[in-house]
């Protein structure tokens, strides 16, 4: 019961972000610029586990990607406005943004 509450609470939040994109693009912009994903993850993870070293391990480590998830943002609206298809355009900024994913993880392997 508990997971299902989660999700519906999750559910709502990315719910209300796109809706509120229709009628108030700058406050969505705002609350889409936020990392909803990993607050989501985090608030969950400290009530589940109460455990801030693990948050805090998933913090640096997210800080390490964020930077690659911009290229999504850069070469995305450049294909759109390149007249791509949609669902083209956004399977292949997502492509792309994961082996950017993938190359990073791979060189951190290295730093470590």
């Amino acid at each position: 019961m508990y997971f299902f509450i989660k999700v519906l609470i999750s559910a709502v939040i990315i719910a209300a972000a796109s809706e509120l994109a229709k009628h108030h693009r700058v406050l969505s912009v705002v609350l889409l610029s936020l990392p909803l994903t990993s607050l989501l993850a985090f608030i969950w993870i400290y009530i589940d586990l109460g455990d801030s070293e693990k948050i805090v391990h998933m913090s640096q480590d997210i800080l390490w990607l964020v930077a690659i998830s911009l290229i999504f943002f850069i070469i995305f609206p450049i294909l759109l406005r390149q007249g791509a298809n949609f669902w083209l355009a956004l399977l292949a900024s997502a492509t792309v943004t994961a082996l950017g994913y993938g190359a990073v993880l791979w060189v951190r392997e290295f730093i470590k």
